[in-house]
């Protein structure tokens, strides 16, 4: 990619269409390396587990500098797996924040258990560590920070406090995987690691994937045994577990895209700096605030996200210059319909619920162009000229 040079955007990349995420773009240079993989896999027909399978276990794991790697399903059923692992069921509770992806709090909510909520640092989006102890109680069985958007929580913090109370902590690392804290990577800091490979994710397959990391050997075991119905030995069930394998497809497709993931995440981050000079350069350092990234992290960016006033009408508009913009999340979970029985209420969690009406997530995949990018900052600007 070339350099910006005096704000020029060309004729064809005016008339091309932005895209919020363009997955074509990222197949077309690995395609053959894709496509190998599959035929590699079709012609074993080998589809469950197998070589695959172990080979992507043992490559994660040393990609997160973890002992065990143990593959599933998808995220969700990693962060239900994980749960499982520990025991957690009816009666317990497990501390969690409400700005999150609906699976953090519904694989607690699955297992009959209660999501316990707490605010948010306003910075980062993530758990707010400060506010965390007051929310433990003698029916606490574990607490689940979410690396929201591809930066971790504040993990010193939430683990001291986890420790002194002899709880585990489940690191919901499905948005960010390659993202580091004080030099170890995200889904390492904690009792076990929890991410996805959902298609939209850094690291995402063709279909839906998850998995498990630990240095907790006995865990780890007990992992493998409940994504196999809770069988070590055929027909043999030590525990009830379920069904929650991760195909061989989709493996071998994740193998090769795991190659290319540190320069997919260098690209990320260069989108981002480019995000803040182009802001910077359109006069918008007062109008949006932009994503916080403390000295001990390293952001992937999942998503680049802002903040701003008007963020609905902002949106509005951008879409009818051609330029799609996602929200994550409208509103926190304390509120929605399906946590009612919680009985939180508007106002219960002010820093998340705040969030909710004004974060807006722009384009920032790895192919997307420096002109693009100028034409989306470009409109944010001429949104924001005439209110100044």
């Amino acid at each position: 990619m070339g350099e910006l040079k005096g704000g020029e955007v060309s004729v064809a990349e005016k008339e091309r269409p932005v895209a919020f995420l363009d997955l074509k773009a990222q197949f077309a240079p690995i395609r053959d390396e894709m496509l190998s993989a599959v035929v590699r896999v079709l012609e074993s027909q080998q589809f469950i587990m197998g070589s695959e399978v172990a080979a992507l276990e043992i490559e994660i794991a040393e990609f997160v500098r973890c002992k065990f790697a143990v593959s599933c399903a998808s995220g969700s059923d990693a962060l239900l797996l994980a749960l499982m692992a520990y025991g957690v069921g009816p009666g317990d509770e497990v501390v969690t924040t409400p700005f999150t992806f609906v699976a953090t709090a519904g694989s607690i909510a699955r297992l009959g258990a209660r999501p316990v909520f707490v605010d948010i640092d306003p910075a980062t989006y993530n758990l707010d560590p400060g506010k965390l102890e007051s929310a433990i109680t003698s029916r606490t069985r574990a607490v689940i920070p979410v690396h929201l958007f591809g930066l971790s929580a504040e993990m010193s913090a939430i683990q001291e406090i986890s420790n002194r109370h002899k709880l585990p902590v489940i690191e919901d690392a499905a948005q960010a995987i390659g993202a580091e804290y004080k030099g170890k990577q995200v889904g390492s800091l904690g009792s076990v690691g929890c991410f996805s490979f959902f298609p939209s994710k850094n690291l995402g397959g063709a279909g839906d994937g998850g998995m498990m990391v630990t240095d907790d050997p006995e865990l780890a075991d007990r992992l493998r045994i409940l994504r196999l119905h809770g069988s070590r030995k055929k027909y043999h069930y030590d525990l009830l577990g379920m069904n929650s394998r991760l195909d061989a497809l989709q493996a071998a497709i994740l193998r090769v895209k795991l190659r290319h993931l540190p320069a997919w995440t260098a690209a990320r981050q260069r989108n981002a700096e480019r995000y803040r000079i182009l802001f910077s350069e359109y006069g918008l350092m007062d109008s949006i605030a932009q994503p916080s990234v403390p000295a001990s992290c390293t952001h992937v960016y999942n998503q680049l996200v802002i903040r701003v006033g008007h963020r609905d009408e902002l949106k509005a508009t951008l879409q009818k210059e051609g330029i799609p913009t996602e929200i994550y999340y409208p509103s926190p979970l304390h509120l929605q319909p399906a946590f009612a029985y919680l009985s939180y209420h508007e106002g219960d969690f002010p820093r998340a619920e705040s969030a909710s009406e004004e974060v807006l997530a722009l384009p920032i995949y790895p192919e997307f162009t420096e002109e693009h990018q100028r034409l989306v900052v470009e409109a944010i600007a001429n949104f924001f000229s005439p209110r100044k």
